[in-house]
């Protein structure tokens, strides 16, 4: 195994009723910012439960961050806090909101201009540099809730940027799995697939020496597997949400990507057709990463061959096992409601492929995944695979 550090301080706070523990979680004394998206927590009476929890805080609140977060909203955010003095800030929404949250906290001290912290992927780790938040969970499908990492848009120029360090972890995350009974099916199948796809980014590289990370890996893809479409049907099963909830948060909290490689590229090939033609961010990985996957798989077969093998039970030689494993990641990715060609999404997408890997190459980023080898010219052939 490589070398690592697990370095993970927040605190899980899982189950029916548990944000009535608001009281106590949030600082003594603390004005906090409730911060939350387009108002479906008004509806799902998320935002009543949170009201009374805090009864004799002083709140201010701040509504309307995006999906795929805007840097220009959030700024306003910002001045808020500045104006305010807020000194807690409470994320209630999923994974953009709580995003969101993160570039907040990380702004309101920042010694330049905060379009910097996306620009430049600065590192957060001194906790006295921003401002303490946490998180009720309304959505599973990033794990933001119990990691430090966020994406954020900067709407001028189309781009979604990464930000995070270990001072942006949140300070707890309250994670009450029957709050998803009011999501509309296509979230749901979004963070099944957003999930599953965290997964195969940290362990779709090359065999290695591993085996513990490897087999908590799979655990989280069979689980989601066996309750994904089940779950999208009956959001109200608390043994299918909560599996679902949990297996969103273990993608992607960081213990299944220590000493191990990992990959990524998806997700960055990804985010620039969120960005472009405002696809769903689950929807531009089921787009991108099996094409991925088929132009990098002289490198990626080994691993492919023991996923198909292990997930899918499949025989016969390693090059056909890793094919039709690819095939099964599709046919799974189709089960949950995902189109998988950039055809089937967006219009005008011709010039797609040299578009990002122009941007690509005006960022730096010329060699990318677990070996660095995904060059431009494999980037091209990924995103013209895909349309």
């Amino acid at each position: 195994m490589l070398n690592f550090e697990l370095y993970n301080p927040t605190n899980l706070v899982f189950g029916k009723g548990q944000i009535e523990k608001l009281s106590v979680l949030v600082p003594s004394g603390s004005k906090i910012l409730l911060a939350y998206g387009g108002g479906s927590i008004f509806k799902n009476g998320i935002y009543e439960q949170v009201k009374t929890a805090l009864s004799g805080f002083e709140i201010v609140e701040f509504g309307g961050i995006e999906p795929n977060p805007h840097f220009e909203t959030l700024m306003k955010a910002v001045a808020v806090i500045k104006e305010q003095k807020i000194d807690f800030i409470l994320a209630v929404g999923g994974g953009s909101v709580i995003d969101g949250v993160k570039f907040i906290s990380a702004a309101v001290h920042y010694d330049g201009n905060p379009i910097e912290i996306l620009q430049k992927r600065i590192l957060f780790k001194d906790v006295s540099k921003v401002v303490p938040f946490g998180t009720v969970l309304t959505l599973p499908a990033t794990g933001s809730e119990m990691n430090s990492g966020a994406v954020v848009t900067i709407a001028a120029t189309q781009e979604k940027l990464t930000l995070g360090g270990s001072a942006l972890f949140p300070k707890f995350s309250i994670c009450d799995p029957s709050v998803i009974a009011s999501l509309p099916k296509r979230q749901l199948q979004n963070g099944v697939v957003d999930a599953y796809t965290h997964v195969l980014e940290q362990y779709l590289t090359y065999p290695h020496d591993g085996y513990l990370q490897d087999r908590i890996a799979e655990s989280i893809l069979q689980t989601l597997i066996q309750v994904g479409p089940n779950v999208v049907e009956n959001p109200t099963d608390y043994a299918l949400a909560s599996n679902f909830m949990w297996s969103c948060t273990m993608a992607l909290n960081g213990l299944i990507q220590k000493g191990v490689p990992s990959d990524w590229a998806t997700h960055m090939i990804g985010h620039e057709l969120t960005a472009l033609y405002g696809i769903d961010h689950a929807r531009t990985l089921a787009i991108i990463g099996p094409n991925l996957y088929r132009v990098m798989f002289e490198t990626k077969k080994g691993k492919l061959a023991q996923y198909g093998k292990r997930i899918f039970n499949l025989t016969g030689s390693e090059d056909e096992i890793a094919q039709e494993a690819i095939i099964k990641t599709v046919e799974f990715f189709h089960v949950m409601g995902m189109q998988t060609k950039l055809s089937d999404c967006a219009k005008d997408y011709a010039k797609t492929a040299d578009f990002i890997v122009n941007r690509f190459e005006e960022r730096g980023w010329t060699a990318m995944g677990e070996k660095q080898n995904i060059t431009l010219e494999k980037v091209k052939s990924i995103v013209e695979m895909s349309y």
